[in-house]
């Protein structure tokens, strides 16, 4: 491969790179603006929120082709290809983590004549917790650290339980005041959907240290806490 392909590719794989951090950007801004807006009610930042998933899922689209032709045209081999190959998988999850927040704007509006905005705080603290998860897991891809992504990974417990503890706090209130229920059931959805962000900030941590290292981190040496029930099955349309 002569000097001039080898700088061309160089140039291509930063490039790639730069977009994944710029979808990440995107999608940890949306994560944080959709708690925002629905702690606070604000219907034109879940609006805007909402609007922004077409630019996720329209960066993920353009990286994804080209990724295609990267491996067509330059059939990388060892580090490279793990890159390639970890950089579609990112791209992926970074697009649901955009679903995700995109989702839990979509429901802020419905809180609006909320009486308990109180029990609402659950929802900050998640959404600083699994934002800070998705800016370190950007900041380990910025840097090909596999250390600091595994630290991320590790953090995901945090989430969980932080998730597990809100589950038990919003179903008292339920049980308190049946009139709670419909709007309680809302905020255990977006809860729902804040933990699961945080898986998806848990997997690109994965794909971080697979490509910087080759191996893979075992699912077994990571913290896990105790699942509780999902208001809603995987397949569930949000």
């Amino acid at each position: 491969m002569t000097e001039h392909i080898v700088s061309a590719y160089t140039d291509e794989l930063e490039a790639l790179s730069a977009d994944i951090l710029r979808m990440g950007g995107l999608a940890e801004a949306m994560t944080g603006d959709a708690c925002e807006a629905t702690v606070k009610s604000d219907d034109t930042l879940a609006t805007m929120v909402v609007a922004r998933d077409a630019d996720v899922d329209a960066l993920e689209a353009d990286i994804e082709r080209r990724i295609i032709e990267i491996i067509a045209r330059r059939q990388p081999l060892a580090r490279d290809l793990r890159e390639v190959l970890s950089a579609l998988k990112i791209a992926n999850e970074l697009e649901r983590v955009g679903d995700l927040a995109k989702n839990i704007a979509k429901r802020a509006g419905v809180l609006e004549g909320f009486a308990r905005r109180d029990v609402l705080k659950g929802i900050d603290r998640m959404g600083r917790a699994v934002t800070a998860q998705l800016s370190g897991v950007l900041d380990a891809f910025r840097n090909r650290d596999p250390a600091r992504a595994t630290k991320f990974w590790i953090s995901d417990e945090d989430v969980d339980q932080l998730y597990n503890s809100y589950f038990r706090e919003v179903l008292t209130y339920m049980i308190e005041d049946p009139r709670t229920i419909g709007d309680c059931a809302h905020i255990l959805f977006m809860a729902k959907n804040l933990e699961r962000i945080g898986d998806h900030a848990t997997n690109i941590a994965e794909m971080i240290y697979f490509s910087v290292t080759g191996d893979y981190l075992s699912a077994d040496d990571r913290p896990k806490a105790d699942e509780l029930p999902s208001p809603m099955d995987e397949g569930t349309p949000l």
